[in-house]
């Protein structure tokens, strides 16, 4: 993962709501949120087809190095018939050919725990920036509301002009809520339900990821 796509995850993840809507107080709503969002969604995007390279890469890896495996037990075979059949010629072909494989297996283990450990944080990072961007989504729902709130509490004072103002505030949230998930304000709750089921579903496919290693590690030693 590059050194840019960590400082921005960073930056999305780090960032306080509270910041931005002080932002939103003295700028155009609509673009604020817009700006975040998209920020957040194209960090994200990034992040997950960072994580799809490192999954394939982890993949090849880890057949490599079962091929090599496979490769040099049956050299073992081969070496024994060789040298049942007085062929040491071909015997020392076999031998030199096994150290070849096994000066290369620890390299390859060590590129396989790398990926694991990439791919393990890379998940982690895609997991915090989609909470992150269901906290903003939910800090500005409240802002909406509570700017309703105040504009019916100080109605008699200014009512038009503040009945106007937090209708702008009103309108440019569902709107923006509408093109970032394509459902309207009513069905906004479930929208944040259905995410943390996804969210579980991740963790479900992760745990089965370790359990499928697991097995591999122990059927290795076995």
């Amino acid at each position: 993962m590059t050194d840019s796509l960590k400082t921005r995850v960073g930056r999305v993840i780090a960032g306080s709501v509270h910041a931005l809507l002080d932002r939103i107080e003295d700028q155009a709503p609509e673009a604020t949120m817009e700006q975040s969002l998209r920020e957040a969604d194209a960090v994200i995007d990034e992040v997950r087809h960072e994580l799809g390279t490192v999954s394939a890469n982890r993949h090849l890896s880890q057949r490599q190095h079962a091929n090599l495996n496979q490769l040099h037990a049956t050299l073992s075979s081969q070496i024994d018939e060789a040298m049942s059949a007085g062929r040491e010629d071909l015997a020392r072909a076999a031998v030199a050919r096994q150290l070849d494989i096994e000066a290369q297996l620890p390299v390859l283990e060590t590129t396989l725990a790398e990926h694991a450990r990439q791919e393990s944080e890379l998940t982690g990072f895609v997991a915090a920036l989609l909470a992150k961007k269901r906290e903003m989504q939910d800090a500005l729902a409240e802002f909406r509301k509570s700017r309703a709130a105040a504009a019916t509490a100080t109605a008699p004072t200014g009512a038009g002009s503040a009945a106007h103002r937090i209708g702008k505030v009103t309108d440019a949230f569902d709107r923006v809520y509408e093109r970032q998930t394509g459902l309207s304000g009513t069905v906004r709750q479930n929208s944040l339900q259905q995410a943390a089921q996804l969210k579980e579903l991740d963790d479900l496919v992760r745990d089965n990821k370790i359990a499928e290693r697991m097995a591999q590690l122990k059927a290795a030693k076995s």
